[in-house]
């Protein structure tokens, strides 16, 4: 590797640039900066003639905060106590940061850096309001504030109001958030529909695009979703929503679709057919799990969607962010924005009147799905509040299990044999459909438990308690002969996009008996699809996953392993997203020290969006 790669050394796991200088080798050595940090800002300094160890600091800590999530880096707030390479959280107050005033005016100075106007183009980090962007970033946010603003100033739709009224009438007979939110999106070209699992987004979805057909029968609607199962379960969802025979009419045969499958991937291109130039042919574009949209991704939806179309973007604000950088739901959700006293008048003619809408954002917070102690948990969660959580926990209900202080670095913890149990039992259900060939059965079975971890590797992590159910699965006497590859009952997990086959990353399966052999079984909607093992490629064993892998699916239960209070992936949106998997119990196995230290760690994503909306 040093041959090939000379800056780059090899050392006890931790990857140095060796030919690091001042500040960037001192942050770089203490685990802060990752080698690619450190030659991206070197990389910079050279083509820009900065050698200012100050701004090629800055430079390489936007990199990173990239990679953490973060669209920019405010120099001025900038945490000193870091999740460093590996994981770790590391103390750095000791090192040599720079005073932020002459930081920010040093960064203010230099060739590499621009401000927020067009006379900047050509350079590659732009400081705007106290924020430092690499240029694609900055530009991406100014496309979507920009665009969003566009649209928002733009005359409103033009909508029936008599026969509006009349259809909320009929599907909302009594006033409430469900029946506002409907409204508010009839009315108006852009509009976030945000609230927690089970609170009737999908319910509010369904009924806006039958009151939609109903205003315009030829309406030409879109769904959409990040993932291959949120699209999936997007498209199931809304075929159960109970609806008058009409209105189910009027939205049967809508068919759910992956962001990048709508926008058109062009093969060997970041880019997508449908762009600015060349607009989505649709009327009504729904987004579904918005949460994990990132600000790239948005960015390119939003200059595909017409001016003239609707775009509904629902969501979780409170559930994990993208895994690439951005928060934009997080952002539309919380932005300070102006009353719409039109809109409001427009509610009140149609029957949906109510505290003062903002910024087109409606949300729902009744919780329909759960009730109990997962809805307390949830509720407590998300809200902050670690007593009440650890009461819920420690409640003894039937839906909620807390199973506390097992050693987990141990072969067999012990206090998990309901847990192994449980996992036994549902994976021997499934084979059991699976070798009858009952791919729905079999995939309903698959969804009934899932074991989900935050970290991927150690004695908390997906590659340990894969492995350990493996084994639990062969002590047991599995139902399927597991020397074959292909068995009955194997659970699947899509690891790469397959456009051909139309299943995408994070995608979920079973591998069931034919008469014609083994098939890969996926849930899309309708009737399972089922493809032959050799046509597929990125395929994994799906014993655990982690919770980001979860997000955007629904479990009967989950069990969630949770790793020490010092884990930095231990935060409030990742136990909040794990609980809220779950439909009818939770088991949560770790301590209470781990459970309030995620509750008292929020994610904190840096962006410009939120400020200047």
């Amino acid at each position: 590797m040093t041959a090939v790669i000379p800056e780059l050394l090899a050392e006890d796991g931790v990857r140095f640039a060796t030919r690091a200088t001042g500040l960037l080798a001192a942050f770089n050595e203490r685990g802060v900066l990752a080698a690619t940090d450190v030659h991206v800002a070197r990389r910079l300094g050279r083509l820009g003639g900065e050698a200012d160890e100050q701004v090629l600091l800055a430079a390489a800590l936007v990199v990173r905060a990239l990679r953490s999530g973060s669209v920019c880096l405010d120099l001025a707030a900038i945490d000193r106590t870091v999740l460093a390479e590996g994981d770790e959280v590391v103390d750095t107050s000791d090192l040599p940061w720079p005073d932020p005033a002459p930081w920010l005016a040093a960064c203010a100075a230099s060739p590499l850096v621009g401000g927020d106007d067009e006379a900047a183009t050509g350079r590659p980090l732009r400081l705007v309001d106290g924020l430092l962007y690499l240029d694609r970033y900055w530009r991406q946010e100014q496309q979507v504030r920009a665009t969003l603003a566009r649209r928002a100033a733009a005359p409103p739709p033009a909508v029936d109001a008599d026969r509006l009224r009349a259809a909320l009438d009929r599907l909302f007979p009594v006033l409430d958030g469900q029946r506002r939110a409907t409204a508010v999106c009839t009315l108006r070209w852009t509009s976030v529909l945000a609230g927690g699992p089970g609170t009737g987004k999908t319910t509010t979805v369904a009924t806006l695009l039958a009151v939609l057909r109903d205003q315009d029968p030829s309406l030409r609607i879109a769904l959409a979703a990040p993932t291959g199962k949120a699209a999936a379960r997007m498209q199931e969802a809304l075929a159960e929503v109970d609806l008058p025979p009409a209105d189910r009419a009027r939205i049967a045969g809508l068919q759910a679709s992956t962001i990048h499958r709508l926008l058109g991937p062009i093969r060997g291109s970041s880019r997508f057919r449908h762009d600015r130039h060349r607009h989505l042919p649709f009327d009504v574009v729904v987004v579904d799990e918005t949460s994990m949209v990132s600000l790239t991704l948005m960015a390119r939806l939003l200059e595909a969607v017409r001016p003239d179309a609707r775009l509904v973007l629902v969501g979780d604000p409170d559930q994990l962010a993208s895994v690439e950088a951005g928060a934009v739901l997080g952002d539309l959700v919380a932005a300070p924005a102006d009353p719409e006293p039109e809109l409001d008048r427009a509610l009140e003619q149609v029957g949906a009147p109510g505290s003062p809408v903002r910024g087109g954002v409606t949300v729902l917070d009744r919780t329909w799905r759960f009730h109990g102690t997962i809805a307390r948990l949830a509720a407590a969660i998300r809200s902050g509040d670690a007593d009440d959580a650890v009461a819920a926990l420690r409640a003894g209900e039937h839906d909620v299990v807390f199973v506390e202080d097992a050693d987990l670095t141990a072969r067999d913890p012990g206090g998990l044999r309901e847990l192994r149990d449980e996992v036994v039992g549902s994976a021997a259900e499934t084979e059991l459909a699976a070798l009858d060939g009952d791919a729905p059965l079999a995939l309903a079975r698959l969804d009934e438990h899932r074991l989900l971890c935050a970290h991927r590797r150690g004695p908390w992590g997906v590659s340990r308690w894969a492995s350990d159910v493996e084994r639990w699965l062969v002590e047991s006497g599995p139902v399927a002969d597991r020397d074959e590859e292909w068995y009955p009952g194997r659970p699947l997990l899509v690891t790469a996009n397959d456009h051909d086959r139309g299943i995408y990353n994070g995608d979920t399966g079973v591998v069931i008996g034919t008469p014609r052999g083994p098939r890969a079984a996926f849930a899309r909607g309708g009737a399972p699809v089922e493809i032959a093992p050799s046509l597929l490629d990125g395929i994994a064993t799906v014993h655990a996953m982690t919770v980001h892998r979860a997000q955007g699916s629904q479990f009967a239960r989950v069990s969630v392993i949770l790793p020490p209070a010092e884990s930095p992936l231990l935060t409030r949106e990742l136990l909040y997203t794990a609980v809220t998997r779950a439909r009818v119990r939770v088991r949560l196995v770790g301590t209470e020290e781990a459970v309030r230290a995620a509750i008292a760690r929020p994610i904190g994503r840096a962006s410009g969006l939120r400020r200047r909306f």
